[in-house]
């Protein structure tokens, strides 16, 4: 794929307008920006945003873009990794982007308003929201799509979520289809992230999505001031992305086919749980059986889930040890909603994780790995009641996908719930607001002044 044929894709970016955006798209972008933003206020509060940010200030100069929920101002790179970095932080991101991209989109978006001498109205930030999920995803998709680029070891929201923040940012800024092009080819050149933290919960992973938000400012920053990126970057040559990252199942097409047919933010998902989005299905599932058996944890005899080897070697650990290794256990997740009800962030405290009768329950969840499994279907749950009973199910479409979407009052809920870690009740109301009216907002400042906090 030369320049040329990458044209289409850049644009239809340089040439998008909001009202080329469909009204259910607007809705959309304006509930996964509210998402965004509460899964990083409270993730100010984990201790790998508080550690972050006590790095940051030690080494980084003050600057004009803020880290949310705090009186911190560094460099609109800087501000966009802290934010990045707190957006993932709690594992409570949206997913079904390049995956996590609201964490990568918003941040970098927000980080560079500073630079901006006009004033941003909401329109121009949905659209440009719009454009990076569109192109992460789309990059993602020409790696073979998400189980075959993960499976080959990426972490795709920091390989491919670098090209979302940079499109994001160039569309923001403006940029002509030749600084438009190089800040997405430029992105090649600060694409990274693997997937090994999942053998012991490091929390690199956490760091995805703040590198590539960073990397998208840094790289769309550097278009702006007339740096160039390699033409032939998703052709098949020699350090191509595609051909170095998926040499065997590239699909370059992917990148310009359909262009504003199916907008990939539209496929995208809100997290009702606390947990990587691999085990919300079964947790539905469970839900499910556990009600139509009329059974609490007590009545449990045990738990079989079915599911693919992919998902077994991603989400089968029952490694606790840390709050990043419970995040991606699907044997905890349904232990948790078992037991507690719920598998939210309250249930990953360290108290729960310890819980004997938690692990009690976690010790009745067994996994099945079958090779005949799809490895992008959901996994079949059965439950056995100890009066007896096997009932099964599988849950296709899990709570939060946008065939299942969380209705408003539970998406309200659950950034009340957030946002309230690190802002008072009024901030968070006045950012709610100015997420949900963000298309008739001429100026972006009312939302940008509520998500200052303090020290």
């Amino acid at each position: 794929m030369s320049s040329s044929t990458l044209d289409p894709l850049v644009d239809f970016i340089h040439r998008l307008d909001f009202e080329h955006l469909p009204s259910a798209l607007v809705e959309q972008a304006k509930r996964h920006l509210l998402d965004t933003l509460g899964a990083a206020l409270a993730g100010t509060t984990s201790e790998i945003a508080r550690r972050t940010f006590r790095q940051l200030a030690l080494s980084e100069p003050r600057g004009s873009a803020r880290v949310w929920g705090t009186d911190a101002c560094f460099s609109p790179r800087v501000a966009a990794f802290a934010n990045g970095v707190a957006a993932h932080a709690l594992e409570l991101d949206d997913t079904g982007g390049c995956d996590h991209s609201g964490a990568v989109v918003v941040p970098a978006l927000l980080a560079v308003l500073p630079l901006i001498e006009r004033q941003i109205s909401g329109r121009e930030l949905l659209t440009a929201m719009v454009a990076g999920y569109e192109v992460g995803r789309r990059v993602l998709e020409a790696c073979g799509g998400y189980s075959l680029h993960n499976q080959d070891g990426w972490h795709s929201t920091g390989t491919c979520g670098v090209f979302a923040a940079a499109a994001a940012c160039a569309k923001l800024l403006a940029l002509d289809p030749h600084a438009l092009r190089s800040a997405i080819t430029l992105s090649g050149s600060f694409s990274a992230g693997l997937w090994a933290f999942i053998h012991d919960g490091s929390q690199s992973k956490k760091l995805h999505a703040g590198r590539a938000a960073e990397g998208g400012v840094h790289a769309a920053l550097l278009a702006q001031a007339g740096i160039e990126g390699p033409s032939h970057l998703f052709d098949d040559v020699w350090g191509g992305f595609l051909t170095t990252l998926a040499p065997t199942h590239a699909d370059p097409a992917a990148l310009t086919t359909g262009l504003g047919e199916r907008w990939r933010l539209s496929r995208c998902s809100i997290k009702p749980y606390a947990s990587c989005r691999g085990t919300h299905a079964a947790i539905d599932a469970l839900a499910q059986l556990m009600a139509q058996a009329s059974v609490d944890a007590q009545g449990i005899e045990r738990v079989e889930v079915r599911l693919s080897p992919f998902l077994d070697q991603m989400c089968g650990t029952r490694d606790l040890a840390n709050l990043a290794s419970a995040q991606m256990s699907l044997p905890y997740a349904l232990a948790a909603q078992a037991g507690l009800g719920d598998a939210g962030l309250d249930a990953y405290a360290a108290e729960q994780r310890r819980s004997p009768r938690l692990l009690a329950l976690m010790e009745r969840i067994r996994l099945e790995v079958d090779e005949r499994c799809d490895k992008d279907g959901e996994p079949d749950v059965t439950l056995m009641t100890s009066d007896g009973r096997r009932l099964s199910t599988r849950v296709d479409i899990a709570l939060g996908n946008p065939l299942n979407p969380l209705d408003d009052t539970r998406l309200l809920a659950k950034f009340d719930g957030l946002a309230r870690r690190a802002l008072p009740a009024e901030q968070v109301a006045r950012i709610a607001h100015a997420c949900l009216a963000l298309e008739r907002l001429d100026t972006i400042e009312p939302l940008m002044q509520a998500l200052a906090g303090e020290s």
